[in-house]
């Protein structure tokens, strides 16, 4: 976990930062875990970037009128209702937060489908023998290959036309959506494709 001023969230000029987040979760009598007298405790709010997928905690102003799903902006320049933002893991998740995090990431998928169906046109090879096809969750060979040979006939459109293409893939969004909480997950996970690497990049 990181914690860190809204002008300090990456290091790196020529990476893109997140510009909304999503709100996962909000505390508006503080964290739950915290032990602190309860005038010392600010409202926090955890949530999910769109744009790479990491996550955050906020510390809000008092009184911030924040919901669940509430879109966010943390970049370049950061709502005036977060004082301090924190990078989290996975397991730092609250419960609800958890719950609400599949719903979340469906419906940034939804707002942005180019990108996603994208991936579908753009894939390439990561070894001779993997591809990154084949890390979405039952993508085999055949499937891959099927994918492969039908993208070169013409770019995927959207996913309702990877579903009428490609034989036996019937919900290519929901891979994805499956993929993406994987690796939140699973932070050891070797090939990134979603998810930014804090150490500055997804594989």
């Amino acid at each position: 976990m990181e914690e860190t001023d809204s002008d300090s969230l990456d290091s790196s000029p020529d990476e893109a930062e997140e510009i909304y987040a999503v709100v996962l979760d909000y505390f508006p009598h503080g964290h739950p875990d915290d032990s602190r007298p309860q005038f010392e405790k600010s409202p926090v709010a955890q949530a999910i970037g769109e744009d790479r997928f990491r996550l955050f905690e906020f510390t809000l102003t008092e009184d911030p009128d924040l919901n669940i799903t509430d879109r966010i902006r943390i970049e370049p320049e950061q709502d005036e209702r977060i004082s301090r933002i924190r990078k989290i893991d996975y397991g730092d998740l609250s419960s609800s937060a958890t719950s609400e995090l599949e719903y979340a990431v469906e419906e940034m998928i939804d707002r942005d489908e180019r990108r996603f169906v994208d991936f579908y046109n753009d894939a390439q090879p990561i070894t001779l023998r993997l591809h990154q096809l084949n890390l979405l969750p039952g993508v085999g060979k055949k499937i891959r290959n099927t994918i492969l040979d039908e993208r070169k006939r013409g770019p995927f459109e959207s996913f309702e036309e990877i579903t009428e293409r490609v034989s036996g893939l019937h919900s290519p969004k929901e891979v994805v959506v499956e993929r993406i909480i994987e690796e939140l997950r699973e932070e050891d996970l070797k090939y990134k494709t979603f998810v930014r690497r804090e150490d500055g990049g997804s594989e």
